[in-house]
């Protein structure tokens, strides 16, 4: 009796084709994953370095027809821009959305502007930022 009857012979049943679709499923794989590292990169780098102007909203505060949006742009000197802001009633509904600029020299800019709406507003929103 021979021992060798528990193992199939070699080359027989596809195996060494099943190692080579397994090997290049692995290679194509890792190429995908740094496609996609390399482009999340690109995006990431495109939005931090190339937003010359940006913008965080420290508060508001509503009235009947307006609300007051407390603005601190942060902008390269000598660059210009505006900020979106936009408002919502209490259904969700939009009442009012403007675009405010930003055009001194400073590169920190502590401001709060009014945002005409045309309903009562309960929220405000920082859209974005853009520079020109």
């Amino acid at each position: 009796m021979s021992t060798s009857s528990t193992r199939p012979p070699e080359g027989r049943y596809g195996r060494s084709s099943d190692e080579r679709a397994d090997r290049t499923l692995k290679v194509v794989g890792a190429v995908l994953s740094v496609l996609m590292l390399g482009l999340i990169g690109w995006f990431g780098y495109y939005y931090v370095a190339q937003n010359e102007i940006s913008a965080e909203m420290i508060g508001f505060d509503t009235a009947e027809d307006s609300v007051k949006v407390h603005l601190e742009v942060h902008k390269d000197a000598g660059a210009t821009g505006y900020c979106t802001v936009r408002s919502q009633s209490e259904d969700g509904a939009e009442v009012g959305r403007a675009d405010f600029r930003f055009d001194e020299d400073a590169t920190r800019i502590d401001e709060v502007v009014t945002l005409r709406t045309t309903s009562r507003p309960t929220s405000a929103e920082l859209v974005g930022c853009h520079a020109d």
